[in-house]
C-alpha cells in the first residue's frame, strides 16, 4: 500500500476532502489523525522516517492513550473518532473505511485477533475478543462485547453482541474513500 494514499484516505474521512487547509486543521486539532499519520509513516521504506515515526508514536501513544500495534493491517480510510483510549492488537486485520470510537479494545490472547470488513463503524466502549470475523457494512453499538462472527449488513449491540437490526447498517461511516 502506498503510504501517501493511506494518509490521504485517512484525511479524507475527516472532512470529505484532501487539501492543505484540511491537512493543517487535522494536524493541529484531530487527535486521531495525529496518531494515524505517524502510524502510517512507520510503514515507510526509509529507515529515518520509521525512526522518527517511532518516536512520535511513542509520544502520541502516551498523550492520547492510544496503542495500535505497528503490525496491525489497517486498510484505507481509517478514522479514530474522539481519539483516546484505543487498544488494537498486532494480529488485527481492518478493512477500508473503518471508524472506531473511544474506549475500544480489539485483541486476542493467542495472536489471532479479529478480521474486520469494509465500511464498519465501531461505537464507544466496545470489546472485540479473539479471532472473530466482522463482515462489511456493519455497525457495532456502544458497549458491545463481540465474541462471535458478525455477518455482512447488520447492526449489533449488547453483551454478548447480537443482531438488532438489518436496516441501514454502516450508515455512520461518513466520507468513504473510494479505491
Amino acid at each position: 500500500m502506498n503510504i501517501i494514499q493511506l494518509i490521504k484516505s485517512d484525511l479524507f474521512r475527516i472532512k470529505g476532502k484532501v487539501d492543505i487547509k484540511t491537512y493543517l486543521m487535522a494536524s493541529f486539532l484531530n487527535t486521531g489523525f495525529k496518531y494515524t499519520f505517524w502510524l502510517r509513516a512507520h510503514k515507510s521504506q526509509y529507515r529515518l522516517i520509521r525512526f522518527i515515526s517511532r518516536i512520535f508514536l511513542s509520544i502520541k501513544s502516551r498523550q492520547y492513550q492510544i496503542q495500535i500495534s505497528r503490525n496491525a493491517d489497517i486498510g484505507y480510510g481509517f478514522f479514530i473518532n474522539h481519539g483516546m483510549c484505543v487498544v488494537i492488537a498486532g494480529s488485527v486485520k481492518i478493512g477500508n473505511n473503518c471508524t472506531v470510537s473511544q474506549f475500544l479494545t480489539i485483541g486476542s490472547m493467542h495472536n489471532s485477533a479479529a478480521v474486520i470488513g469494509d465500511n464498519v463503524y465501531i461505537g464507544p466502549n466496545v470489546c472485540i475478543v479473539e479471532d472473530v470475523k466482522i463482515g462489511n457494512n456493519v455497525t457495532i453499538g456502544a458497549g458491545a462485547v463481540v465474541v462471535k462472527d458478525i455477518p455482512d449488513n447488520v447492526t449489533v449491540a449488547g453483551v454478548p453482541a447480537k443482531i438488532i437490526s438489518e436496516n441501514t447498517p454502516g450508515r455512520l461511516v461518513y466520507n468513504r474513500w473510494k479505491i
